[in-house]
């Protein structure tokens, strides 16, 4: 009798005392709600999880592209001056040697128009030539301005001088000083005197 005065109780308050062996029971309905709540809980984490992971894994290829990328622009970009320091690694030497090349072309001229000895015009053009073929081997030429219309990337004028001849004029009639290129740069312009 006391325990149906307290399911009265209960009913009163409004709670509902469990029953016993029923699939529709209050209280395994709430508990395969949070199963199933949980399980949806579950599956949403591990969808941001793997979100998560495939814009970490975008994020560390976009690096490694990039990565890769500067180090191929670094590497072409230290091929490309090797190549050039390699081509003008003499240039201050050979710049350094033209004043002896100058003095040579003078030595020959004097000694030519001297009428001196055959044998010291012979032996200082063999000295030029051997000088000139050494520095010819590492890349030096001779910028040609004689004949030639004034070309302000190969010469510099440091004279105009009135001509008669009309295929003269704007052209190129003395060099004062040879110029010389290596390797395709001009490393000194050559001094030229132009018919005007």
């Amino acid at each position: 009798m006391k325990e149906k005065e307290k399911d009265i109780k209960k009913k009163e308050k409004g709670a509902v005392p469990p029953v016993e062996g029923g699939a529709d029971s209050p209280q395994e309905t709430l508990e395969s709600k949070d199963a199933a709540d949980g399980e949806k809980a579950e599956a949403v984490e591990e969808d941001e999880a793997l979100k998560a992971m495939e814009a970490r894994v975008a994020e560390v290829n976009d690096k490694y592209v990039r990565l890769a990328a500067e180090f191929d622009n670094y590497r072409r970009r230290t091929a490309k001056e090797r190549l050039e320091l390699i081509s003008t690694a003499g240039e201050d030497i050979i710049k350094g040697m033209l004043p002896v090349l100058d003095d040579c072309e003078r030595a020959l001229q004097v000694l030519r128009e001297s009428g001196s000895d055959k044998a010291a015009v012979e032996g200082t053009e063999l000295i030029y030539s051997k000088l000139m073929a050494f520095l010819k081997g590492r890349g030096l030429s001779v910028i040609e301005a004689l004949g030639k219309e004034l070309d302000t990337d190969f010469h510099e004028a440091v004279a105009q001088m009135p001509v008669q001849e009309s295929d003269k004029k704007n052209k190129i009639i003395d060099v004062i000083q040879q110029g010389y290129k290596l390797n395709d740069k001009v490393i000194r312009f050559a001094k030229v005197v132009v018919g005007v």
